[in-house]
């Protein structure tokens, strides 16, 4: 009986080596079992109001990150939409270069209006040209999300 108990543990702790081998985890530690894929967040996405926020986990393609500091990150949901994720209580940032990898968030998605002016933060973070920051001229529905955990393939 032992020996089973063991084996358990020990295979156990191989699958959650193995999970973290092939991540890079930030934020709070999560999985990607149950990971939804871009096209049924965006579908989600799709059938929320403004003010409505549901619990959710997905996996897609990084977009872009912040390139001040990591502290935001877009999610690819499919070529015209993405998800700007940004992170709980500012707790934790993503690398730089994490731009073309796959990646997994837990956390909370809503729907949002953004202001000309945080478009223009954000443009700005992102290294845009000031000629696409100028370009900026009115409020948009952004596909929000906050993050609290984050898995990056490696």
């Amino acid at each position: 009986m032992k020996k089973i108990v063991y084996s358990i543990i020990f295979i156990s702790t191989l699958i959650s080596c193995k999970e973290e081998a092939n991540y890079g985890v930030f934020g709070e530690k999560i999985s990607d079992e149950g990971a939804i894929s871009k096209t049924e967040m965006l579908e989600k996405y799709e059938s929320l109001k403004e003010g409505d926020t549901i619990e959710v986990a997905f996996k897609s393609k990084i977009k872009n990150v912040c390139q001040t500091k990591g502290c935001w990150m877009n999610l690819t949901l499919n070529e015209n939409e993405s998800s700007f994720v940004k992170f709980k209580d500012y707790a934790f940032f993503v690398p730089m270069n994490a731009a073309e990898k796959e990646a997994v968030v837990k956390g909370k998605a809503f729907v949002s209006i953004e202001s000309v002016n945080d478009l223009k933060h954000y443009a700005e973070d992102a290294g845009k040209s000031q000629a696409a920051i100028d370009s900026i001229t009115k409020p948009e529905i952004t596909y929000g999300f906050i993050a609290d955990g984050v898995l990056i393939k490696k």
